[in-house]
């Protein structure tokens, strides 16, 4: 019988799992974030952008 989806090998699995340093947790975070706001800013510099494009040629209102 294949031991993979029984409690016992659950269990054998749950020990093998190595969970990241509360550092290397907190550090991903940081850059998640950081990169988030700089899309962020990215996107709505470049709407703005082209908002000010589309009024200069007439199309916007």
């Amino acid at each position: 019988m294949d031991k993979t989806f029984s409690w016992s090998g659950i269990q054998k699995e749950a020990k093998r799992v190595r969970w990241p340093k509360r550092k290397d947790t907190l550090d991903n975070t940081a850059e998640v974030l950081i990169f988030t706001v700089f899309f962020a800013l990215f996107f709505v510099l470049c709407d703005f952008g082209v908002a000010v494009l589309l009024r200069a040629v007439g199309i916007g209102a």
